[in-house]
């Protein structure tokens, strides 16, 4: 599992704002193994996932990369819908991709989703609900979907989703329980659009590294 813990609390004299957010978790199965397979070619797949199909999705669901790990990332999304499209769109996506690579060489993500109140500054989220998100992804099965219940709630019916039901989980370093439901992917599936954004398009872009 990426490790997504920030600092605990914001640094003293930094602005800090309450808000509502969806955070999204994410973070590649089998990382270790891959990159003790071959490091050039775990290393490249990650590079031509983020710079054709996260960085990109995530922008165009209006969201926002907090931070990045070896294996994985740390997004939120002012709309819980955006996230689930976001993370819905990713998945098929990647999941296209790999179809002509080898199992034993496929670059596949795990992703959470989290619907809660955070504190933000302009380098970090704080806040229960961000390690939620991370304990929530680590559920997920490869190329898999995870959300908390607030995340069902909201976007069962908006989004016409089919959610199945894990039941109450308990997870590390949270007092209570959490309500985890798992989001099937078919194997025709396609992301429906969110009421805050356009159907998502794959757009290509190109970083410097």
């Amino acid at each position: 599992m990426a490790k997504f813990a920030s600092r605990g609390t914001p640094l003293k004299g930094t602005t800090v704002e309450r808000k509502l957010a969806a955070v999204l978790a994410a973070d590649v199965a089998g990382y270790s193994r891959l990159m003790g397979a071959d490091e050039d070619a775990t290393m490249a797949a990650w590079w031509s996932n983020r710079e054709q199909v996260i960085d990109p999705t995530i922008e165009a669901h209006r969201g926002r990369i907090v931070k990045l790990t070896g294996d994985g990332f740390l997004a939120e999304f002012a709309s819980v819908s955006d996230a689930v499209v976001a993370a819905l769109a990713m998945q098929i996506e990647i999941k296209r991709r790999n179809e002509e690579v080898p199992a034993d060489r496929r670059m596949e993500f795990r992703i959470g989703i989290n619907l809660c109140d955070i504190m933000a500054d302009a380098e970090d989220i704080y806040g229960d609900g961000v390690n939620i998100a991370a304990r929530v992804e680590a559920l997920a099965e490869p190329g898999g979907i995870c959300v908390t219940g607030a995340v069902r709630d909201q976007t069962q019916a908006r989004l016409g989703l089919d959610y199945e039901d894990m039941g109450e989980q308990t997870v590390k370093n949270i007092a209570e329980p959490v309500r985890v439901y798992r989001l099937p992917l078919a194997a025709d599936a396609q992301a429906p659009a969110s009421q805050s954004t356009p159907a998502p398009a794959i757009a290509r872009r190109t970083f410097r590294r």
